[in-house]
This record gives structure tokens, C-alpha cells and sequence, in this order.
């Protein structure tokens, strides 16, 4: 604890012009204070002369400077993960809450990072608001890590004076949406997991073990059952092309993964079609529901525009679906149409978060009902994907126990018939 603390103190201390991590090396260094207690820690500066001198200035003894050696492999560090954004924006906000400068909280989260890549970013951050930037202004250049409704929750903070309060509110709906994102992915994993697993079994069934039956059924001279000839046909054909259904089917996850991210109607088909599915629909109506109530009443609260918050909570839904009902919203209410009624149009919307919103509306307090739809919304996902979870177990192991079976019946039956026969 006191070696993190020390590291925060000289990063601190540092000038600007050393402090730049994105412009310097970075020096790995041990020493031993007035006391004689080892210490260790980090420090960017153009040279190991400069890191020696400023840890002397703090009354530590230097033993041990040297470079930072990049690692064998990923030396550039992880990339900037939606979760890491997350994890910053509730310590900005608590540090700021707790009223420590921005700067000095850029400088402690910075020094605190174990990625590179967030490190890097948290510096130019911290690099943009020292030169006389605002915090929102410094965000907007980094747009892929900060979206737009995150810079304009952040601009709406700065324009109202409450920054800090707005920050605490941007880090809960993070939290909160990276925690939904989570079950979201736990419950299309699961039926992945399923065909994955029945997939790999069959395969090494046909490759490794049919063929050695193949030998075995070659002696009998006999005819053998249409359900083994087809197991063997299929074992035979794996053995023989493998290459070529392993490049097909990585082709067409390609060509898939493409065709979503370049195609929007695409990408709108394959939404409509998850939203029917009979389980798995369910989820994603209720998640997309959760993310749009969520997403308005943060930006609703914060005092952004109606209409423009709309127009940014349209693209926050995750669905393409939702999107085009959320921008048609957004048209009818630009008009002068009641949230609600502009709801009701879309037909997609629940009749419950259709009535919320209307008395939310009237009581003049949106944002507050739009929290409960989706406080609601958040929970009827967590218990639908772990029914989800408890109802695929078994039908997993059903799978497997159909497949393996299969192959065992295809395998002996032709010594069931020899058997029969003598």
C-alpha cells in the first residue's frame, strides 16, 4: 500500500512535459527510503538520469532503473474494453465526488492502470484538459472509446455545474448496461455452447472412431444396415475433406460477420428474426426494452433535449428493430406528440412501459418512471437467462447422449445381425 501510494506521490510530483506516457519510456525502479524499507514503483521520464534525480528529491535511494520490457507476446497491451470504461468512469466520478482535482485523478487512475492502452488514454486525457480543454472536449477525441451519449452527458454536466453528480450517474448506467451486456451474451452463449459441443463430439466420432469399425465390417463380407452404410459414407467423407468443411465453414462465419456489419438490412432481417425466437426473443425484446429506459432517463435527468435524447438513445437500444421505432419517436415527439403516444404508435413497445411513460409525463417525472421500467426490465432478464441456464443443461446432455447413441446403434448393428443369423 505504501508503494502505491509512493508511485501516486512521484507521478504526481513529475512535470508536465515528463509526465507524457504516450511521448516517454517508461522506468521500472526499486530503492530504499530513509528507513531502509525497500520500495519499487514506476515512472515515465526521457531518461534514467531524470527518474534517479526526482526519486532522490523524495528522499528514496535508487538501487535499480531500468526500461519497462515489453511482454513476448501482445506487447502493445489489450484493447480498451466497454468494462474498462466502466471502471473509469465510477473512479472520476468518486474522486471528483470526494473533491479531489480532475487532473490529480487522471494522474492516480493513469498510474493505477494495468493496460497499456487505458493508460495511454487516461494520460492524453488528463495531457488535453492541462492545456486548457474541458473534460468533454478531451472525450470527443476519442470517440471510439466515448460515444455520443456518454460526451453528452458529460457536456450537459459541465454546462450545469454538476459535473461530479452527472459523472456518478453516467458510471451507474455503465455499470448497470456492461452488467446486462453480460447476460445478454450468457444467454446466446449457452445455445452456441449446445451446437458447438454436438458438433465436435460428431466430428471426432467420425474421424477417429467410425473408421476403425470401418476395418472391423470389412471382414464380415456381408451387407450392412442403411443406417451404418450412411455413418460410414459420412465418416469417410469427413476423413477426406476435412479441409474443405472446416474452410467452408469459416467462410461463412466471415462472410456472415461481414455481411451483418456492412449490410443494414442484414442486420435488421437477423434482429427481427432473434426477436421471434421462441426463448432467446424474449430476452432480447426485455434487454432492449432496459436499455432504452435506462438510456433516456440518464439523458433525460442529465437535461438533455427531449428530442435529442432520443435521438441518441436510438442508436444505445442494441437492436436495430428498436432503433427504427426509438427514431420514429423521435419524429412524432419533435411534432409535438406525447412520449407515450408516440410509444403506442410503433406497436412494439409493452403496454406497461406505454402506461409508466404516460403517467411519468404527467406528473413530470419521466426520468423517475423510466428508472423503474428499467429496474424491471434488468430483472426479468437476470431470472430469464438463468431459467435459460438451469432448462439447457439437460437438453445438453440429451443432445450428446442422442448423438453418441446414434453412432453406437449405427456401429453394432451390423453385429447384431451376425449375431441373429448364426
Amino acid at each position: 500500500m505504501a508503494v502505491t501510494k509512493n508511485a501516486a506521490r512521484t507521478a504526481a510530483k513529475q512535470p508536465t512535459a515528463v509526465r507524457r506516457a504516450d511521448a516517454m519510456p517508461i522506468f521500472v525502479w526499486e530503492g530504499n527510503d530513509k528507513r531502509g524499507v525497500k520500495m519499487k514503483g514506476e515512472s515515465s521520464a526521457r531518461n534514467a538520469n531524470l527518474v534517479r534525480a526526482e526519486l532522490r528529491k523524495q528522499g528514496i535511494t535508487p538501487t535499480v532503473v531500468k526500461v519497462k520490457t515489453k511482454p513476448l507476446f501482445g506487447g502493445g497491451g489489450s484493447r480498451v474494453t466497454p468494462k474498462d470504461i466502466a471502471v473509469f468512469s465510477r473512479q472520476i466520478a468518486t474522486m471528483l465526488k470526494s473533491g479531489v482535482p480532475i487532473v490529480t485523478s487522471m494522474e492516480i487512475i493513469s498510474g493505477g492502470q494495468k493496460n497499456p492502452k487505458m493508460r495511454d488514454l487516461v494520460n492524453s486525457i488528463r495531457t488535453d484538459i492541462e492545456s486548457g480543454s474541458s473534460l468533454s472536449e478531451s472525450l470527443s477525441k476519442h470517440p471510439v472509446q466515448f460515444d455520443e451519449l456518454y460526451r453528452n452527458l458529460v457536456k450537459a454536466g459541465e454546462s450545469a455545474g454538476v459535473l461530479d453528480t452527472v459523472l456518478d450517474t453516467v458510471a451507474t448506467y455503465k455499470e448497470n448496461i456492461e452488467a446486462l451486456k453480460g447476460k445478454i451474451k450468457k444467454a446466446m452463449f449457452y445455445p452456441a455452447m449446445v451446437v458447438a459441443v454436438a458438433l465436435l463430439v460428431s466430428a471426432i466420432l467420425l474421424v477417429f472412431v467410425v473408421p476403425q469399425f470401418k476395418e472391423v465390417f470389412a471382414n464380415f463380407g456381408a451387407e450392412l444396415p442403411a443406417f451404418t452404410m450412411l455413418v460410414i459414407n459420412l465418416s469417410e467423407f469427413m476423413v477426406k475433406w476435412w479441409w474443405l468443411l472446416g474452410a467452408v465453414i469459416a467462410g461463412a462465419f466471415v462472410a456472415f460477420f461481414m455481411l451483418k456489419k456492412r449490410s443494414m438490412a442484414f442486420a435488421h432481417f437477423l434482429d427481427r428474426l432473434i426477436l421471434k425466437l421462441p426463448v432467446i426473443g424474449k430476452i432480447m425484446h426485455e434487454a432492449a426494452l432496459a436499455r432504452f429506459a435506462r438510456t433516456l432517463a440518464v439523458t433525460f435527468a442529465a437535461g438533455v433535449p427531449l428530442v435529442e435524447a432520443l435521438d441518441t438513445v436510438a442508436g444505445a437500444t442494441g437492436n436495430t428493430v428498436y432503433e427504427k421505432a426509438v427514431l420514429r419517436i423521435r419524429d412524432d415527439v419533435s411534432v409535438g406528440y406525447q412520449v407515450n403516444l408516440a410509444m403506442k404508435q410503433t406497436n412494439l413497445f409493452p403496454h406497461m412501459v406505454v402506461q409508466m411513460t404516460a403517467i411519468g409525463e404527467e406528473a413530470g417525472a419521466l426520468d423517475t418512471m423510466l428508472y423503474k421500467v428499467a429496474e424491471f426490465y434488468e430483472m426479468e432478464v437476470n431470472n430469464a437467462v438463468d431459467a435459460l441456464a438451469s432448462l439447457l443443461e439437460p437438453i445438453i446432455v440429451v443432445m450428446l447422449g442422442v448423438i453418441v447413441g446414434s453412432m453406437v446403434v449405427a456401429m453394432y448393428l451390423p453385429i447384431f445381425k451376425l449375431a441373429s443369423v448364426v
